[in-house]
């Protein structure tokens, strides 16, 4: 499993998060994309919205299943990757880059710290 370095935080459900310039870029890890199989749909919330620490903030679909997506901390999402409407695919083929699904700045910077590290993640998931 391909897993990025520590320069991101993660959730137990697989979504990565990534601060960045006091914002935080948020997507799946290769182990989610890989479990989803083929992506076909990504629903994303609009630039604006406010989300919720722990909530759920879009849907993503696969031949496979249909998984919704969480945000570990709470802000307003500044940007949306708009790629994914018309390559969905893309969070197979670069889930911890080009395949990112929203950028949020925090309410709360300090919460990024408290989503878990690379090793918490590794380990709460069965990945170490």
């Amino acid at each position: 499993m391909s897993i990025p370095t520590d320069d991101r935080r993660y959730l137990p459900s697989h979504e990565w998060h990534k601060l960045d310039g006091g914002v935080v870029t948020i997507g799946i890890t290769q182990h989610a994309a890989d479990e989803l199989t083929d992506i076909t749909y990504v629903a994303l919330p609009k630039v604006g919205t406010t989300l919720a620490a722990n909530g759920r903030f879009g849907e993503i679909e696969s031949v496979k299943a249909t998984s919704d997506l969480y945000a570990g901390i709470e802000g307003e999402v500044v940007a949306v990757n708009e790629s994914l409407n018309s390559d969905p695919g893309l969070v197979n083929r670069d889930p911890h880059e080009g395949g990112w699904m929203v950028k949020v700045k925090p309410a709360d910077p300090a919460a990024f710290e408290k989503l878990l590290s690379l090793d918490e993640y590794k380990k709460k998931t069965g990945h170490a």
